[in-house]
């Protein structure tokens, strides 16, 4: 179907439910509806092995996972992370601690923007493990630093408002740091203080500006006038690396920091105004730090947003190089830089832009990627094509090029050079039609089949009044619980313009008739929500970090690991719980695959400094954000094994107190504080049919949704605020 015209303009489609009734056979049917969810039974791992079934056509897959034993579900512990039974959770390295030799100690009552400055950074997100000189005991760690939650972290004032020290932690506390750890005799991971490679970016870092919008009149400022440097980069989210070692760190809700923005609503004043508005920029900032620099004040500086919302390359092992903003991959905000070889040797990027009824897109290089680290490498991302996709009704979908010149994309309708393409990469995506998608977070390319996978987070909004109708891509009126998209390129080539899709997941309870777990028996699958970060195992099997289950499903954020291929393909299982107030971020394994490498992101949230709702990971003080490394107890491969082992709540500091284990079925079995829940014995779990297992043929979406009707009432907000004690701070969208 052709696209209506305009920039503000919706892709319409048929509605999901004809398009299921046209094209799928009753074997799908039959299989979304499998089974009723019964007591105890959410959350097993089945026994048989999550296997793999690649084509000749597919690379090599590495060796299946072995056979899993039932495992019941994971019983949350009272303020610590809960991990499935055979695991043990470390504690890596936690906000405020030092990072150099002459770094303070931390300090929360007497915390300064000195110190922070010179110790790891707040709200951790997107994490990359490279080890160092081959090793396997010894590697640099590389995390992202989102956001801040000032009401945790600080004693709160007697004004109510935050001091300009304060202000200044803050700008410090973002960013990303690099930090060299290593693995000692008993398995545990620990910060190697003195490491030459330790490094902290900030809001105050240097960076350089590259590609088709460097030099451009937007991104000139009366500290920058020739718009090629900029100072710091912001709310750091997910983010990839590059074959050659480098670090792809994503800018996301960059348009929170920024006040005194006068738009019309009409455009009138402008099209920098305009640009402003598509990005959701508002009038007032979240953080209140342009009171202590100009810079994130609109009215001084009108044009420094524009150098905010790209996606910055550094190199974690030289600390005196700069990072640039590549500018050629487009401003939008990024959520993840997955990056994949061609058949062609082009490097291919692949990045969603986390906001409701936005884009997925991919860029793919101009030159192939050559061997020989970064020197070799240094302007491969300045040069390509930037694409955003659309989802055909059938299956199929294209690529459509965001390039200067092609219709739409002309003077006449605004875009003078690549330069405003690339900028303003929404309207861009807006002028082509491309598909709005439900939230498009992480974005990963299994390494075993080159599939690759869509993390939809969710999209309270979509189909409701005044809001784009549901579609086959986003069937969900109201989406709550968001989706997984299964993609695959034609002929396997990423850097092609089409591709087939369909639906792997449809996330949520699995009692609720709308949930499919493709084709998988919902009886022997847990329940989850809001799929956000994604990664692979060595095997292929995909495992998914949640952002928003207190919300929906009742039950903590945890990670979650499914297989993509073989009569195993949908089995969702929970492998870890977090703590209150928390999301799950950054799952990244070891390349050996003994340490699975997770951030645990704004814990206690909805709390504050004098009522925290948690004090993990100390016991005492303030939460504090952090990564953990899980580890096998004894030793191997992080993840389901053949032993039979239980999903009872372990963890490095676990105590007696255990709350009642999340089922996310209204009516399904609990169990009291302090008792575990109970597994299926083994040889007891029914095996699903073959029927149900049968995985779907390329080009079928694979997904009969059973619609019981229209949505009769309008889903309730989101419970969680980004609760902030300042004057004039309003409800925060949570977009990340």
């Amino acid at each position: 179907m052709q696209p209506s015209a305009g920039r503000e303009g919706t892709v319409q489609a048929p509605t999901f439910e004809h398009v299921a009734a046209r094209r799928f056979s009753r074997r799908a049917v039959l299989a979304a509806g499998a089974g009723a969810v019964t007591a105890g039974a959410i959350g097993v791992w089945p026994r048989a092995a999550l296997g793999q079934e690649v084509s000749a056509a597919t690379p090599p897959a590495a060796p299946a996972a072995p056979a899993v034993t039932a495992m019941p579900l994971l019983t949350e512990l009272a303020d610590d992370v809960a991990v499935a039974d055979g695991h043990v959770v470390d504690v890596v390295v936690r906000w405020g601690d030092a990072l150099f030799a002459d770094a303070p100690a931390f300090d929360p009552a007497a915390q300064t923007a000195a110190a922070q400055a010179r110790q790891f950074g707040y709200n951790c997100d997107y994490v990359a493990f490279l080890p160092h000189e081959g090793s396997a005991d010894r590697g640099v760690l590389v995390v992202n630093h989102e956001y801040v939650n000032p009401e945790i972290m600080f004693p709160a004032n007697a004004s109510g408002a935050p001091t300009d020290e304060q202000l200044r932690i803050e700008m410090q506390a973002h960013g990303a740091s690099v930090v060299e750890i290593a693995r000692g005799g008993d398995g545990r991971w620990t910060v190697v203080r003195d490491s030459t490679l330790n490094r902290r970016l900030t809001a105050e870092t240097p960076m350089a500006i590259t590609g088709p919008a460097a030099g451009d009149p937007r991104l000139r400022t009366g500290d920058d006038p020739d718009g090629r440097t900029v100072r710091g980069t912001l709310n750091n989210c997910a983010g990839g690396t590059t074959p050659w070692g480098t670090i792809l760190s994503s800018e996301e809700n960059f348009q929170k920091y920024f006040a005194h923005l006068a738009a019309s609503d009409d455009g009138s004043a402008g099209p920098d105004a305009r640009v402003h508005k598509r990005y959701g920029m508002l009038a007032e900032s979240d953080f209140g730090w342009e009171r202590i620099d100009p810079r994130f004040d609109a009215e001084r500086e009108p044009h420094e947003a524009f150098r905010f919302g790209w996606i910055v390359e550094f190199d974690p092992f030289d600390p005196e190089s700069v990072p640039r903003k590549r500018t050629a991959l487009g401003r939008f905000r990024h959520e993840g830089a997955a990056t994949t070889v061609a058949k062609g040797g082009q490097l291919v990027l692949y990045s969603g832009d986390d906001d409701r009824f936005e884009y997925v897109y991919k860029f793919v290089t101009r030159r192939p990627y050559v061997s020989g680290g970064a020197a070799a490498n240094a302007d491969l991302l300045d040069d390509g094509t930037l694409l955003a996709a659309r989802f055909q009704p059938d299956g199929t979908g294209e690529w459509l090029a965001l390039e200067h010149g092609a219709p739409g994309l002309t003077a006449a309708d605004g875009f003078t050079t690549q330069a405003d393409v690339v900028i303003d990469a929404r309207s861009a995506a807006d002028a082509l039609g491309a598909t709005k998608m439900d939230r498009p977070e992480d974005i990963e390319v299994s390494p075993t089949t080159g599939r690759v996978y869509l993390a939809l987070t969710n999209n309270n909004n979509r189909g409701l009044e005044g809001f784009p109708p549901s579609d086959p891509a986003n069937p969900r009126k109201a989406n709550k619980f968001g989706h997984v998209i299964e993609l695959t390129e034609d002929d396997g080539d990423h850097a092609g313009r089409r591709f087939h899709w369909e639906i792997l997941l449809l996330c949520g309870d699995p009692a609720d008739p709308e949930t499919y777990f493709a084709g998988f028996d919902k009886s022997h699958v847990s329940a989850i929500a809001s799929p956000d970060n994604l990664t692979f195992d060595a095997a292929g099997n995909l495992w998914i970090a949640t952002d928003g289950q207190p919300d929906t499903l009742g039950i903590r954020d945890g990670l979650y690991v499914v297989p993509t291929d073989g009569p195993r393909r949908g089995a969702v299982r929970q492998f870890l719980s977090s703590v209150p107030g928390s999301e799950v971020t950054g799952p990244c394994f070891s390349p050996d695959g003994t340490a699975l490498f997770v951030a645990i992101q704004h814990p206690g949230e909805g709390g504050t400094f004098e009522a925290p709702a948690s004090r993990w990971p100390d016991g005492d003080g303030p939460p504090r954000p952090s990564v953990i490394a899980v580890r096998r107890i004894g030793g191997g491969r992080v993840g389901p094994q053949g032993a039979a082992a239980s999903m009872a709540a372990t963890a490095s500091t676990a105590g007696p107190d255990m709350a009642s284990p999340a089922t996310g079925s209204a009516g399904a079995a609990t169990a009291a504080p302090g008792a575990a829940a109970t597994a299926t014995a083994p040889g007891d779990e029914p095996r699903p049919g073959s029927e149900s297992q049968e995985r779907p043929r390329s080009g079928v979406i694979g997904v009969r949704v059973v619609l019981a009707g229209a949505v009769a009432a309008l889903v309730a907000a989101l419970a969680r605020r980004r609760a902030r004690a300042r004057p004039g701070d309003g409800e925060a969208d949570r977009s990340d």
